[in-house]
């Protein structure tokens, strides 16, 4: 069914209506011209995050479905990163007329999924028509304590730096799949050269990607998951942490933030990176290093933390959260200690939107 049968409101309608608010905050949803939102007793907590085609995501190998997923947990993320709980979220989408009522609501699918898994209520947004492909913008909404918020400026000299999960994996995905879909393109290409050389009918064979073995690493592209399970195991271990960010743009980018707004440096050691073997073999197949790529490659959205050297001890008890250096004075700089022991600068070079090359992503 094509958008346009059915206009804005019909759509909104058919998305959002059977939305139940779950938060004792949301006061009034969807349906006005605005939402109605009570925080008494806390600090609200507000981020918002905007997906465009070709730049963010390429839907020859991303399903609506899947996108609408990620493009709602890399905001809940935001609000987890703060030590907050997610509680409402708006939705905002621009569409072309090759989208479908179907599609949008393939799209809903994944939001409301990943929406469903941490409590937020869907409370508003917007629709509007693009001539240049799909965009995507979502506010998500959260709370806290004051006492419990955690900044990027808080680190201090001999805290310690850790991370949850895994770094690169996501990174390993993303080059995954832009190798088989220029492997598909050069089929294309082929068929079509074939065509022009000898009259024949453009014969495209069916194609069936190599992802065999490499399933982790999809997972992270395709499916991310904001890390809520790890800030509630802190909470349960007493640890606030001093500073946090998620890994959106690269553990090297989000460290040095963290660094510059505490005013503070670090060493951080190589052979404490936690890498899945699936990225290892992946980056070795690919002929690129490994560490490069944990540092580097973004869109993990794991947690990156630091904690007072007194919680070491209930930090290594944590599971799936890993120490993987120690904050300095800002005289010493931003250290890289390889596994041979030798010490290089540590630089940002993680994925940068409004660079020229976007090399990282």
């Amino acid at each position: 069914m094509e958008i346009a049968n059915i206009g804005e409101f019909g759509l909104i309608d058919r998305l959002t209506q059977d939305i139940k608010p779950n938060n004792q905050s949301t006061k009034y949803g969807v349906g006005d011209d605005c939402a109605v939102l009570h925080y008494p007793d806390s600090e609200v907590l507000v981020t918002t995050d905007m997906l465009m085609e070709g730049v963010h995501f390429d839907l020859t190998y991303i399903t609506l479905q899947h996108l609408g997923y990620k493009s709602a947990m890399v905001n809940i993320s935001d609000i987890f990163a703060m030590n907050g709980t997610p509680r409402q979220m708006t939705v905002s989408l621009a569409l072309s007329k090759r989208f479908t009522v179907e599609d949008i609501e393939q799209f809903y699918v994944g939001l409301r999924a990943a929406c469903d898994k941490w409590g937020v209520d869907i409370v508003g947004g917007d629709t509007t028509s693009s001539y240049t492909g799909l965009a995507i913008s979502i506010t998500c909404i959260g709370e806290a304590r004051k006492e419990d918020i955690v900044y990027r400026h808080g680190a201090k000299e001999t805290d310690l730096v850790c991370v949850s999960g895994d770094l690169g994996a996501a990174y390993m995905g993303l080059q995954l799949l832009e190798r088989e879909k220029s492997v598909y393109y050069q089929m294309v290409e082929e068929a079509k050269r074939k065509h022009a050389a000898d009259g024949s009918s453009v014969n495209i064979p069916d194609f069936q990607p190599d992802f065999a073995g490499k399933e982790y690493l999809l997972q992270r592209q395709l499916k991310t998951e904001a890390r809520g399970d790890i800030i509630q195991k802190l909470r349960e271990a007493g640890i606030r942490p001093t500073s946090m960010m998620d890994i959106s743009d690269g553990l090297s980018s989000e460290l040095m933030h963290i660094c510059k707004q505490s005013q503070v440096g670090c060493r951080i050691f190589e052979k404490q990176l936690p890498i899945d073997y699936q990225t290892a073999v992946m980056a070795e197949e690919l002929n690129m290093n490994v560490t490069t790529c944990a540092l580097n490659g973004g869109e993990d959205y794991e947690l990156l933390f630091t904690v007072p050297i007194g919680d070491h001890e209930k930090i290594q008890q944590i599971e799936d959260v890993k120490l993987i250096g120690h904050i300095t004075n800002k005289s010493l700089g931003h250290v890289l200690v390889t596994r041979d022991n030798q010490e290089f600068e540590l630089k940002a070079q993680g994925w940068n939107p409004l660079s020229n090359g976007n090399d990282a992503k």
